[in-house]
């Protein structure tokens, strides 16, 4: 474990390491606390907005409490689950927090020191808080670049001033040695290490992500923008971002600098392999005309807010438990760029309310809302009436349902939680993690389903399914059968129901078991009877 843990000390520091290994041992025994304790608080709903309130309050080193987190998720083999699924949560809180720390000081830094390419990376590591992205990782892979760059420039002008060794604290003053660097930059990038856009899967959350950028060597017109425009000033060109609609651009100055002018710019297509265009090509580029306020340069700030845009855009474009995640950290990611931008609070508010989830922070985003814009008071006034309606349901909540297989009504449920299956028309694999003794949706689902069309209806038992693709499901007895062959699967909330994988079936965490109390004994049995005879 230390070696991860080195880069907190000092080799000047004068360190008591017992007392450091004491601390780490607490830290531990704190995080193994809390993380044992959420499967029993939040099984039944999703973690509140105060249920990380132990953890903002530590009484320990967050690296170490962080660093205990990690090795839960990377206990081997295939049993602590529902730790492990716990852990992963705590630990995506913890990092978001600290990130979004990070990101509201960078906005707080003069203009002229709001790298592009840290802000990418803050906004990667925002949306991606499990990864292991860091800046100085990010950085040394655009230098990398970068120095292919001059050994390309250096075969065509062995005195490219470029070639100094901090070149890139002193401007190129010349055009023509600018457009030299530019032409070694397209060489490198495009016909060297085949850099393109993503024109065949615009729409993928990884195009606009900086790590996956430089990893897929593809993305789409402002991720690629970052990546060229930190490599030119790198070299000791200045270019500057141009928020252009539909299609983020770059401009390169060839007249006075710092000129008004909009002709007095070459504007550079990073999308398309870093093509230089005239005013009159960039129109052609989006097909209509636009005023000159759009060939403007843009702050630090205004690009990640449409790098977050962009993300938003994606966020809102399907409905899968992917793109809702997406959408939240891109929608904290704007307001805390924007904190009182009430189209995006009330975006927030609406989300929030749709998912099911945080009822209370709903509240709070809503009266912001009537405090920043009193006008909002229908809209407000409708979400507050149903929210609260949703806390008194909620309250009014017994405890959970326990399905005893031994009752009447339950005869005829054939199978039990924690085997795994396959669905006999799809072919999808699954397990089961809850059932119903007849289908329980509403008449718009079941007719939308087409579920009177199975040779049972509706009137037979439906299961709730984990499917290996990440979604879940409510499938009829009739269309599930066992599998032959179990494997496991790879679902995120696999370790919200289980707490380990045998190798043919799921064994139920506490939490489950309390409410499925007779299941665990059938699905043994069951497995004894069917994969006993055949390989174990």
């Amino acid at each position: 474990r230390w070696p991860s843990l080195l880069k907190y000390y000092s080799h000047t520091d004068g360190v008591s390491w017992l007392e450091e290994y004491k601390a780490r041992h607490n830290a531990g025994l704190e995080a193994q606390r809390i993380v044992a304790s959420f499967s029993k608080r939040f099984f039944s709903e999703h973690v509140p907005c105060d249920g990380f309130s132990d953890i903002e309050t530590l009484g320990c080193p967050s690296h170490f409490f962080e660093d205990e987190l990690m090795c839960i998720l990377n206990m081997e083999g295939r049993k602590g689950l529902t730790w492990k699924y716990y852990a992963k949560k705590i630990l995506y809180f913890l990092r978001q927090q600290n990130i979004l720390k990070n990101l509201k000081e960078y906005l707080q830094r003069p203009t002229d020191q709001q790298s592009f390419l840290e802000g990418a990376v803050l906004i990667d590591q925002y949306c991606n808080p499990l990864s292991d992205i860091c800046l100085k990782s990010v950085q040394a892979q655009v230098d990398d670049i970068t120095d292919k760059v001059r050994k390309v420039l250096r075969a065509k002008n062995p005195r490219h001033p470029s070639l100094a060794s901090k070149a890139g604290e002193v401007l190129v003053p010349e055009v023509e040695l600018q457009r030299q660097v530019l032409d070694a930059m397209n060489c490198v990038l495009y016909e060297q290490l085949k850099y393109k856009g993503n024109e065949l899967d615009y729409y993928n959350s990884l195009n606009s992500y900086i790590h996956q950028v430089l990893i897929r060597r593809t993305g789409i017109p402002i991720s690629l923008s970052v990546l060229y425009l930190t490599i030119a000033r790198q070299l000791g060109v200045k270019l500057e971002p141009v928020n252009f609609p539909s299609h983020f651009l770059l401009r390169w100055c060839q007249g006075k600098e710092g000129s008004t002018d909009i002709f007095d710019y070459t504007y550079i297509d990073a999308f398309g392999k870093g093509k230089q265009l005239t005013v009159k090509e960039c129109e052609y580029l989006i097909g209509h005309h636009v005023t000159e306020e759009f060939y403007g340069v843009v702050t630090s700030k205004e690009v990640l807010q449409r790098m977050v845009g962009n993300l938003l855009n994606l966020g809102k474009r399907e409905s899968t438990d992917q793109s809702y995640q997406l959408l939240r950290d891109s929608l904290d990611l704007y307001l805390a760029m924007y904190p009182d931008n009430v189209q995006h609070l009330m975006l927030q508010a609406r989300l929030y309310f749709h998912l099911g989830i945080w009822p209370e922070k709903v509240l709070d985003i809503l009266q912001h809302i009537q405090a920043l814009d009193p006008s909002q008071h229908g809209a407000v006034g409708y979400l507050v009436q149903h929210t609260l309606e949703h806390i008194e349901r909620r309250k009014e909540e017994v405890g959970p349902e326990v399905k005893h297989r031994s009752d009447e009504k339950h005869k005829e449920v054939c199978f039990s939680i924690g085997l795994v299956m396959k669905h006999k028309r799809y072919g999808y694999n699954c397990v089961i993690y809850g059932w119903d003794p007849a289908c329980m949706m509403g008449h718009e689902w079941i007719r939308n389903m087409n579920v009177h069309s199975l040779p049972h209806g509706p009137h037979q038992p439906f299961y709730n399914v984990l499917v290996e693709d990440g979604s879940c499901r409510y499938a009829a007895q009739e269309n599930l059968e066992y599998n032959s062959e179990p494997r496991e699967i790879p679902h995120p909330d696999i370790g919200r129901y289980f707490s380990e994988f045998t190798g043919v079936h799921y064994l139920p965490n506490t939490e489950l078991e309390i409410r499925y109390p007779e299941d665990l004994e059938l699905t043994r049995a069951t497995v004894q009877k069917i994969y006993s005879s055949g390989k174990e």
